[in-house]
């Protein structure tokens, strides 16, 4: 052994028994040689004479990259040494030494592939130009035995794995390459090699299953594009099938003939071609094998061979064009299909094949043929069948999936996705064929109750799960009607007790079928009570698995809101049913357990409020009941409330759990009762909520600082606003005053959200409370919130920020709602007025930069609120001293100038279209407010800063005053509307003043913007001279001399003074300007 051989072997090892500064040596040594200019010599050499594995195959892996890197630059010479010695070694012709060769032939699988693969890549380079007889030489050496025949499968395998197989990804190169190849073949070769593959598994098929089920493998790749006459003959297809069809053959090689023939029947060919070749295939003699050993890896084959052949037939259907085509293939169809049916329900398909879109392609030609014959009608019953065998769960996981551990829950995910498709099938089915699905539903029900008790909790899961996405395809006309068997099947269903009821899954299914059907029940009221005891009894509520139990709760509460007035009679009964179920979620020792999950109790006081909070049922009884369930409730609230102090620490988490689940049954107790009901008509009731909301209120004084019980408090009062009405003002001061106390911004969020509630259903009702809790809500948010924004980067997305940003979020939407329901007054109260500043600050701020731009618009609704709340008409008096100047001086530069020209402000996204269009308004209310004063200061300081021309300039000045221009107008002695185009001629001068119409002004706008954008990227202006009106020079010094013109086209005072301001605004904007102070062109 030299020095290489053992480097290799050290960087070959894979046990750590190699110190790593001596592997990495090893590699470096190896790397270092690989680098010489004779390094095909030694590998060759190597490969002949060593007989270490790990070295041989180091020196093919190194002549493979040889070949990919130096091949092209070596002489004629090189190239035919490496060419004619890795041949030798293929065909076991003896190679350097007589010898050599051999020891790599009967070397490991890895070292003859990887043989194959360095030959491969020599193919790729030199065929067919350079060594054209690679294949030709091949043949004649295929006489020395299984060696080399084995051998020459494995080239043309890795050939085909390398570059001919489309199943990879290939590039441009390689695809021109495998076309070479391919053409060259077909043309030099490929009859002489299919005839050797026949001859070889005549020769061996006694002697050498394995050698002839690798032929045959290699037969399948190259079906693909080789002619198909070449095997689809009497003789070639004639042997293939007679290997597949003769018992006693080994496996192994019937498999191979199976894979042969699902080829032959997948080759791509012209529709009528095809039906030809799948005709003459005779494919009914396979029907039988499949009904053998359902799980051996042949039938498996065989059973993927039917569903390819089915898939095809069915292909070929869908494109024929002819009626003779696709009777064709019906007859076909037809044929194969029970077998096909069989095997989806008992054998292991190929993945290859989709069950789901194979029967979702039949059915929907199925549908085409109306109405269905009987083998239709009769398929559909199959289809029903095989989905059926889908969909049911693995006897295996029935322990994991009805106590829902890990492997359960896994297994019970996996399958709620792979029903998805097999459910939207039925639904089709349902549809199509109704009649044929319920009886099937119906025997399948059946027929599920009398399985063996091995087998009955997937068999009756599945026949519910079927009858469940039934329901999913009947209309509500349907549903309610019963039409078909429906009549029969939803008595069967509430009446039956099925054997494996306490099973999990089967419980579930049972209650969500029974409530998908509950539209029938709405008017067959007679099953009521079969409803009502399926929910209350051990099947449902009083289910021994918690998970079923809940979700009955939750189930029976869609149920009670369906049938309502329905159930008036069966209060007493199901009040008396779910007493122990109610004492078991209020109980003071209830577990943490117990109260964990979505679906808790309150559920079961949701379904309990909608029945007693009708007003079908008597006052008397409503109060006994009503009384009946609040009454202990509050007395436990109160006794916990009074032990919270005396308490042990430990076991405070239980007191807590048990107060905060008192609250969420009341509060869900509650939904029951309108407005109307506890207000108007029934205020006794009213008074009992009162009283409880009362209680509860104590809670925050006991309990300040507990988060969970404090957000529980705050959802009640919600709820008690839309209960109690106005009759809840009294409690808010003191509420609201608690809920402030040391809250956090997540707690914060919550009371915004309270008060937002309180505004938009009260609105200014609630100005004096709002008065007195918004500088305390204020004052906690501006120190909370940060001063320089959120932080961003790394690190940033911390669960505080989150909570921070959303608190920030809902104040955009409290000072929203404050500023839109007439209540802005509040913002200027004595107490109030410090909190102003900071917060205009914050709003100007938002409008202009928030990456939001949902946020950004209500803040720029707010601004046009407050400036319509707070300003009056051009030259009155102020109502907010500053407010005019802020507003025009910073809001209107930098919010509807400057923020618009950021190239971020995206026009073509429909939320920043909305934001600019307020940002229009927001100009049109200013300009009506504050009139000259901001037209003057937007148009002469923001302008000029963003480098506006002053054509521009002056149009857009144009377009906001006639658009503020309000009153009919005088044409030439005619009275036009304002909203159509109106003429003023003053001397030689024509204005254009557009009517109310604030989308012209949008558009407008927005044409400015992008062309001031191109102009600052370098680009020319787009013109906007169309059309072009001209005014005669003139100085714009004597504006009088244009008076009597004015006085003379206008009828009143109030036109006189508004085409005056038109002529005042153009002068203010267009002198000074150009030369001379002369106006020589206006461009609308």
């Amino acid at each position: 052994m030299d020095d290489l051989e053992k480097a290799i072997l050290i960087s070959f090892d894979e046990l750590g028994t190699v110190d790593s500064a001596l592997k990495s040596q090893a590699v470096a040594f190896c790397q270092q040689i690989k680098e010489t200019p004779s390094i095909y010599g030694i590998c060759i050499e190597k490969l002949c004479f060593s007989k270490l594995v790990q070295v041989q195959f180091w020196c093919l892996q190194c002549l493979h990259e040889i070949l990919r890197v130096r091949y092209s630059s070596m002489s004629p010479e090189e190239k035919s040494f490496i060419r004619n010695t890795l041949f030798s070694m293929a065909c076991c012709e003896g190679g350097v030494d007589g010898n050599g060769s051999v020891r790599v032939l009967e070397g490991p699988a890895f070292i003859k592939n990887k043989l194959a693969q360095v030959l491969v890549n020599l193919i790729y380079i030199e065929y067919p130009h350079i060594w054209s007889s690679v294949f030709i030489d091949f043949l004649p050496n295929l006489s020395k035995g299984a060696v080399v025949i084995d051998m020459f499968c494995r080239v043309l395998n890795a050939l085909d794995d390398e570059l001919i197989s489309l199943d990879y990804p290939r590039s441009a190169e390689e695809l021109v390459v495998a076309g070479r190849i391919k053409d060259a073949m077909r043309q030099q070769c490929i009859t002489q090699i299919v005839r050797a593959w026949y001859d070889i598994v005549s020769m061996y098929r006694n002697s050498d299953p394995d050698l002839c089920a690798s032929v045959l493998d290699c037969v399948r790749r190259y079906i693909t594009w080789i002619d198909i006459g070449l095997i689809v003959n009497d003789t070639f297809i004639g042997l293939v099938f007679e290997l597949l069809l003769v018992v006693g053959l080994p496996d192994q090689l019937r498999c191979a003939a199976a894979g042969c023939v699902l080829a032959v029947v997948s080759k791509r060919m012209d529709t009528q071609a095809k039906l030809t070749l799948l005709k003459s295939l005779n494919i009914s003699r396979v029907f039988g094998l499949v009904a053998k050993e359902n799980d051996s890896e042949f039938v498996s084959k065989v059973a993927s061979l039917l569903a390819g052949y089915a898939a095809e037939v069915l292909e070929c259907s869908k494109r024929s064009n002819s009626e003779d085509d696709k009777g064709v293939s019906m007859q076909l169809l037809n044929e194969v299909l029970p077998s096909v049916f069989y095997v989806m329900q008992n054998c292991e398909v190929d993945t290859t094949f989709s069950i789901v879109q194979f029967l979702s392609g039949y059915f929907a030609t199925m549908k085409s043929l109306s109405p269905l014959r009987e083998a239709q009608l009769l398929h559909v019953s199959q289809i029903l069948e095989v989905i059926r065998a889908q969909i049911r769960f693995d006897l295996v996981y029935r322990d994991n999936i009805d106590a829902l551990d890990r492997i359960g829950r896994e297994e019970e995910d996996r399958m709620v996705e792979f029903r998805k498709d097999l459910f939207a099938l039925v639904r089709s089915v349902g549809r199509v064929a109704p009649d044929v699905t319920q009886v099937y539903i119906r025997n399948s029900l059946a027929n599920a109750v009398a399985s063996s008790a091995d087998r009955n909790v997937e068999e009756i899961e599945a026949a519910l799960s079927l009858f469940y996405a039934y329901g999913e395809s009947l209309s509500d006309e349907a549903m309610r009607t019963g039409t078909g068997m429906m009549r029969e099947l939803v008595p069967m269903l509430l009446s039956t007790r099925f054997p494996c009821h306490t099973n999990r899954i089967v419980a579930l299914v049972y209650l969500e079928t029974i409530t998908r059907y509950m539209k029938f029940v709405q008017e067959n009221t007679q099953y009521i009570p079969l409803v009502l005891a399926a929910f209350l009894d051990e099947r449902g509520i009083h289910h021994p698995n918690g998970n079923v139990s809940r979700r009955a709760s939750y189930l029976f509460m869609r149920v009670v809101k369906l049938l309502k007035s329905k159930l008036v009679p069966f209060i007493e009964t199901i009040l008396q049913s779910l007493q122990d179920t109610v004492a078991q979620f209020t109980a003071i020792d209830c577990t943490l357990k117990m109260l964990s999950g979505s679906e808790d109790g309150s559920h079961i006081f949701e379904a309990i409020g909608l029945l007693i909070g009708m007003e079908d049922v008597p006052l008397e009884k409503q109060s006994d009941y009503l009384s009946a369930l609040l009454t202990p409730l509050c007395q436990q609230v109160e006794v916990l409330l009074l032990n919270a102090k005396v308490q042990n620490p430990e076991e405070s988490p239980t007191r807590i759990a048990n107060i905060q689940q008192i609250i969420m049954s009341i509060n869900a107790l509650s939904k029951g009762f309108s407005e109307r009901l506890v207000t108007a008509s029934r205020p006794a009731i009213g008074l009992m909520f009162k009283q409880t909301l009362d209680v509860l209120l104590q809670i925050l004084l006991v309990f300040p600082k507990i988060e969970p019980l404090r957000c529980k408090v705050t959802s009640f009062i919600h709820r008690m606003v839309d209960t109690l009405g106005a009759s809840v003002f009294p409690y808010l001061p003191k509420a609201l005053e608690q809920l402030l106390t040391e809250s956090e911004p997540k707690e914060l969020a919550g009371l915004l959200l309270l008060i937002n509630q309180l505004i938009c259903k009260f609105n200014t009702a609630v100005q004096e409370i709002l008065e007195e809790v918004y500088p305390a809500i204020a004052s906690r948010i501006f120190n909370i919130l940060p001063k320089d924004g959120f932080p961003s980067g790394p690190g940033s997305n911390t669960e505080e920020i989150r909570e921070l940003q959303e608190l920030q979020r809902t104040l955009y939407t409290f000072l929203h709602v404050i500023a839109t329901h007439d209540l802005s007054s509040v913002y200027l109260s004595a107490k109030s007025r410090g909190y102003l500043d900071p917060m205009m600050q914050l709003l100007l701020h938002t409008s202009c930069n928030h990456k939001d731009v949902t946020v950004r618009k209500a803040c720029v609704q707010i601004f046009i609120r407050l400036i319509k709340d707070w300003c009056t008409t051009p030259y009155g008096e102020e109502k907010v001293p500053g407010f005019q100047n802020f507003v025009i001086e910073a809001f209107a530069t930098n919010c509807c100038l400057y923020s618009v020209l950021d190239k971020s402000f995206e026009f073509h996204d429909a939320n920043t279209l909305v934001l600019f269009g307020e940002i229009v308004l927001a100009q049109k209310v200013m300009y009506e407010k504050f009139g000259n004063d901001f037209l003057v200061h937007f148009v002469s300081k923001g302008f000029p800063t963003a480098h506006w021309p002053r054509d521009l300039a002056a149009q857009y000045c144009q377009k906001l005053q006639s658009l503020a221009l309000t009153g009919p107008v005088q044409v030439f002695g005619i009275a036009k509307p304002k909203t159509e185009l109106a003429w003023f001629q003053a001397n030689d001068c024509i204005l254009f003043a557009a009517g109310n119409d604030i989308k012209a002004l949008k558009s407008f706008y927005q044409s400015l913007i992008e062309n001031l954008r191109l102009q600052q990227n370098g680009t020319p202006a787009k013109s906007f001279l169309s059309p072009k009106v001209f005014i005669n020079s003139f100085s714009v010094h004597p504006i009088s001399n244009l008076i009597p013109s004015v006085q003379y086209i206008c009828k009143d005072a109030l036109m006189f003074l508004s085409v005056c301001r038109v002529l005042y605004l153009l002068y203010i904007s267009l002198s000074g300007c150009y030369m001379d102070g002369e106006v020589w062109m206006i461009t609308l």
